[in-house]
């Protein structure tokens, strides 16, 4: 549940947006800025209440990384550069089928 009044942000004045036909709607532009967001990005929705009633709040989508740490038992101690990456690569296809 969202509480409104949790952070203490500059307020923006209220703005409506149309749907079209197919449900599309033209963000502002002060709110892409905000988000940090342009033509092509991803929008998180989450559905939360604000005094009782429904709201829906708007989030920049951003990549999970929480799987990044997962190689680094294979990679501790080695080369990171280019030249020992493709090495590496090379072995690893040595005896594959793949054409």
């Amino acid at each position: 549940i969202c509480k409104a009044g949790d952070r203490s942000l500059p307020v923006m004045p209220r703005r409506r947006v149309r749907l079209t036909t197919k449900r599309q709607a033209t963000l502002p532009a002060a709110l892409c800025e905000e988000l940090g967001v342009g033509p092509g990005d991803e929008l998180e929705l989450e559905r939360c209440v604000v005094d009782g009633s429904p709201a829906w709040v708007l989030r920049a989508a951003r990549p999970d990384w929480s799987w990044f740490g997962a190689a680094h038992p294979w990679t501790a101690g080695k080369s990171h550069r280019w030249d020992a990456i493709e090495r590496s690569l090379a072995r690893g296809w040595v005896g594959d089928d793949r054409a």
